[in-house]
Order: structure tokens, then C-alpha cells, then sequence
């Protein structure tokens, strides 16, 4: 089950609800949710893609409920929807967006967690990945709720990793760098490079490396790493100059 906040076919999207990145990444035609799925059904798999907004309870519930009917129980859950919009130094930070994202960016794996919590402890079985950030590690200037939103995912996916650990679930978090999604593309270009160079091996990642550690951490070489925060950064953490 693929879900998004916007999908290809929606006739009147809400996208002014979620912010300007939302925005652009509609009209310049990055959503990609329903064609993604008919890759997956095109390999022979089973998939459906559906809106959901994981700020919104009941629309969490509502899509895992028809996920596990249509295609079986969820065994894996990867928690990536977040928002990436809000940059203003702290005094200028505004409410709204600061609410809004931690809504979206926290609350949002809380609810995601928590609606397939059950079935996983049920079967004795369970992979949880959650997206975290280099911002939640090293702070972000001129992102203070996106930081913590991050910071908090960490602790949050700790702690489903002890809770998990007996019945055989595991949580872990992918903490990206500056990965070159259409979202970086977007960004302010000097402000870009300025991150690159920071970055040890100079360049932005690729999002299919984000790829290979969610498929590592669901897999089972990965049986027995719990709790963890792993860097897909290319060193922006280490102390380059």
C-alpha cells in the first residue's frame, strides 16, 4: 500500500493545505503515487496507492484497515511523510507551521506505529523504518520545528524498538543527509551548495541509497539491528573543512 497526500488522479487537491513545496511539487509533476503502484502491480505484485493524511487518525486506520482486507497483513511499515517548508530563524518561526509540522512530521509516525502496532505483535513479527534527519542530530539553522520534529522521531523509534524487541518487531530510523530529491532541487541553489560542501564526499546522495537501507533494515540481514539511527549522509556529520 502506497499513500500520499496528493494523488495523479485528484481532481481538486487540497495542496494549499500542506504548505508551498506541496504546491510545487503538483504543478511541476512530481507525484508519482499511482504510477508507482502500477510498477509494483507490473513486476506482478500486488499494490494500491490511496490519499491518506497521517495527521488524520481516522484516515490512518481507514487505509491500514482496507490494506490488510485487499492485500494481507502489514508487516512492514515505513514511515516517510514529513514536511519540509518551514525556514525562518527562530524569532520568526511561525505557529502555524511549527503546529503543522509537528503534526505531520511526529504525530504522523505516532499514528502510522500505532495503527499497525497490534497486527505486528499479534503475528510476532514486524519491520518499522521511520525517516529521521541530519537536521535531528545536529540541529538546523532556520529550522527549528523541522529539527525537532526529526529528534523527536529518534526517540520515538527507540523507543518502539524496546517495546518491540520481544515480539519480534524492530524500529529503526534512516537519518539522510542531503539526499538530491526533487524537494533539494527545489531549495535555494547558493544555500544547496553551501550543504554539498559540508558533505565529506562533496556530493549529494542518491535517492535510490535511501532505497537500499530501508531495504536492508526490512530485510533479514538486519535481524538483529534494533533502535538505531543509521547515517545515509556522505559524512555532512563529520568534521570536514
Amino acid at each position: 500500500m502506497l499513500t500520499d497526500i496528493l494523488l495523479e488522479s485528484d481532481a481538486r487537491p487540497d495542496a494549499e493545505r500542506y504548505g508551498p513545496l506541496t504546491q510545487a511539487a503538483r504543478a511541476q509533476g512530481f507525484v508519482h503515487t499511482e504510477q508507482t503502484a502500477e510498477e509494483i502491480r507490473g513486476s506482478g505484485r500486488r499494490a494500491l496507492a490511496r490519499k491518506c493524511d497521517v495527521t488524520e487518525r481516522a484516515q490512518v486506520d481507514a487505509v491500514v484497515e482496507e490494506a490488510v482486507e485487499e492485500l494481507g497483513a502489514i508487516d512492514i511499515l515505513v514511515a516517510n511523510a514529513a514536511t519540509l517548508d518551514h525556514v525562518a530563524r527562530f524569532e520568526q518561526q511561525s505557529q502555524e507551521l511549527w503546529d503543522r509540522d509537528l503534526r505531520v512530521n511526529l504525530t504522523g509516525v505516532f499514528n502510522s506505529a500505532q495503527a499497525v502496532w497490534p497486527g505486528m505483535v499479534g503475528r510476532g513479527w514486524g519491520r518499522i523504518v521511520t525517516m529521521a534527519s541530519v537536521t535531528g542530530t545536529l540541529g538546523g539553522f532556520g529550522q527549528a520545528s523541522y529539527a525537532t520534529t526529526k529528534a523527536g522521531v529518534l526517540g520515538l523509534t527507540k523507543t518502539l524498538a524496546l517495546e518491540g524487541a520481544r515480539h519480534g518487531i524492530t524500529a529503526n530510523a534512516i537519518v539522510p543527509g542531503i539526499i538530491g530529491t526533487e524537494a533539494f532541487e527545489l531549495g535555494d541553489r547558493e544555500m544547496n551548495e553551501r550543504m554539498v560542501r559540508r558533505t565529506a564526499m562533496r556530493r549529494p546522495g542518491d535517492p535510490q541509497d535511501v532505497a537500499n537501507a530501508v531495504a536492508f533494515l526490512c530485510s533479514d540481514l538486519a535481524r538483529y539491528v534494533t533502535g538505531i539511527g543509521l547515517e545515509v549522509s556522505g559524512g555532512i556529520e563529520l568534521f570536514t573543512f
